[in-house]
């Protein structure tokens, strides 16, 4: 898809569902030229295979390759694997690898290296780790043939294989190291279309053009610079500037987003995002203190004016949730109990649960003022209804530290929901994703084996109206229980210019959409 020419006649939010474009004739790519690009915040590390928060799997989407990439549609398309078949049964995943494809350091990708990659990431890649539960076996009968066998038939298997979810490592590289101490981690190499070259911390991440990439002719540009600026209006300054030419969702303020879609020559699209359906809620820790009293829970639910929050704090950037999928994803129903905002419900909730005063430490998330913004929201809506609330101020890696080993009470985050509750769902509430030291997975401490055993069944289940039936009753008792307060289903359009061209190609978008993007000089 091109990105086009918004008609700005209209609310913005509105847009990103209903725009009306202007037509634009097919054109030719043009090789060379330089993408400045923002990235904010500053990613903590650039080893997607260890690090999957947003910022990573933007920059390093384009530096790594999973098996298969999906369209705007979900639809498997080729990435290192160039074909596959799946048996009769649903069983045996048979994927054939691309051949002559290299890593940035000359070595050749194999299926030594998926192998290797598959056992990596069952130990640092909490998603993955879920996701290839259901694999019985993995075999390489040759260098190009990798066979995946299964327990039993698991239909959303085809759709784990993007560049964020199954990120191939090299294993000549990692083999036999310390994963968390490896030099690499630093200076990525994989086998995608562009190639670390420098990381300036606060100032850039510098990627130049892969000469020996598999897509014959790609990628088109010479290099991306992620520009790095932490403060929210010099980004926006940036680019109304030509400093920067790509706004990936989510790097300038809400407040900021109508104004820059009207500049001349400038472009928004809300796609990019089917794959990830982002969703925002706030952990709770269902372990210890008052948030470990479902009342309390519950009365947090009440007490949050989320329509608030969508409508003023993201300028109708989003949807209020109903809880743990979101309704663009498979399965969703809004057949579950209601927390509309009701204060009074809140302090009733408060009252029976015993609350006598004791501190609540909230973690805004740090990544930028909209957020901050939120947070204090929160905070006054919380307070309004008798919580004692702490705010913690933390930057990105002290938040994923904190949240990774269970230290506070509340604490905001966003989601991706990978289109399926098997894959980007069940991770954040079965008890076997209870794991210290990881961010993404059931930080808060939720158990209930009832849960567990819907979410299981509802992954295997045939046919689909059978899964649709497990997981209407996964969500029901899920949003009774409130491990987590389920905030909005986020909107992040991405904002460029012009001139640049076909950026948005797939169903993650910016992150592995660098390779098909050119400049039109």
């Amino acid at each position: 898809m091109m990105l086009k020419k918004i008609v700005i006649g209209f609310a913005l939010a509105c847009c990103l569902g209903t725009a009306v474009r202007a037509q634009e004739p097919k054109q030719e790519p043009k090789m060379g030229g330089t993408i400045n690009a923002v990235i904010q915040p500053e990613p903590p590390s650039l080893m997607l295979a260890m690090i999957q928060n947003g910022p990573t799997q933007m920059v390093s989407g384009n530096i790594f390759e999973g098996l298969l990439r999906y369209s705007p549609k979900l639809e498997p398309l080729p990435g290192l694997a160039e074909s596959w078949t799946i048996s009769e049964d649903g069983k045996v995943y048979t994927f054939k690898l691309k051949p002559g494809v290299t890593w940035h350091d000359g070595k050749p990708f194999t299926s030594a290296d998926v192998l290797f990659s598959i056992e990596m990431l069952k130990q640092t890649h909490a998603r993955a780790r879920g996701n290839l539960a259901q694999v019985e076996k993995v075999e390489a009968p040759d260098d190009l043939t990798v066979v995946f066998t299964l327990k039993q038939p698991f239909g959303p298997f085809i759709s784990i294989f993007e560049v964020g979810s199954m990120p191939m490592v090299p294993k000549h590289l990692y083999e036999g190291t310390d994963y968390k101490t490896n030099p690499y981690n630093n200076a990525p190499v994989g086998t995608g279309p562009f190639m670390f070259k420098e990381w300036q911390k606060g100032s850039f991440i510098h990627l130049v053009k892969n000469p020996n990439y598999h897509e014959k002719g790609k990628p088109y540009i010479d290099d991306i610079y992620w520009q790095i600026i932490p403060d929210a209006a010099a980004r926006s300054v940036a680019f109304e500037t030509g400093k920067v030419d790509v706004l990936p969702g989510g790097s300038v303020e809400n407040f900021d987003v109508p104004r820059l879609s009207k500049l001349k020559d400038v472009c928004v699209t809300g796609a990019g995002w089917e794959f990830f359906s982002p969703l925002s809620w706030l952990w709770l820790n269902n372990r210890s203190g008052p948030t470990a009293n479902k009342k309390i829970r519950q009365a947090i639910m009440y007490a949050i004016d989320r329509d608030f929050a969508k409508d003023v704090i993201w300028n109708g950037l989003g949807k209020v949730a109903t809880g743990p999928s979101a309704s663009t994803i498979k399965f969703y129903t809004d057949d579950v109990p209601k927390y509309p905002y009701d204060p009074a419900k809140a302090k009733a909730l408060i009252k029976e649960a015993g609350y006598n005063g004791e501190k609540i430490r909230m973690m805004p998330l740090p990544y930028g003022e909209t957020w901050l913004r939120w947070g204090e929201a929160v905070k006054q809506n919380l307070q309004d209804v008798g919580l004692n609330i702490e705010t913690i101020a933390t930057d990105v890696p002290g938040s994923n530290q904190k949240i990774g080993d269970w230290d506070y009470d509340i604490a905001f985050t966003y989601l991706y929901q990978y289109g399926d509750p098997a894959l980007g769902v069940a991770r954040n509430y079965i008890s076997s994703q209870i794991a210290k030291g990881q961010v993404f997975n059931n930080v808060e401490g939720y158990s209930n084996p009832e849960v567990d055993k819907l979410f299981a069944e509802g992954a295997n289940a045939t046919p689909d109206s059978k899964r649709q039936e497990l997981y209407e009753k996964m969500q029901k008792i899920l949003v009774e229980d409130v491990p987590v307060a389920w905030m909005l289903e986020l909107q992040f359009p991405t904002i460029t210019h012009c001139k640049i061209k076909n950026l948005i190609t797939t169903a993650i978008g910016v992150n592995d959409g660098f390779r098909d993007a050119w400049i039109d000089k």
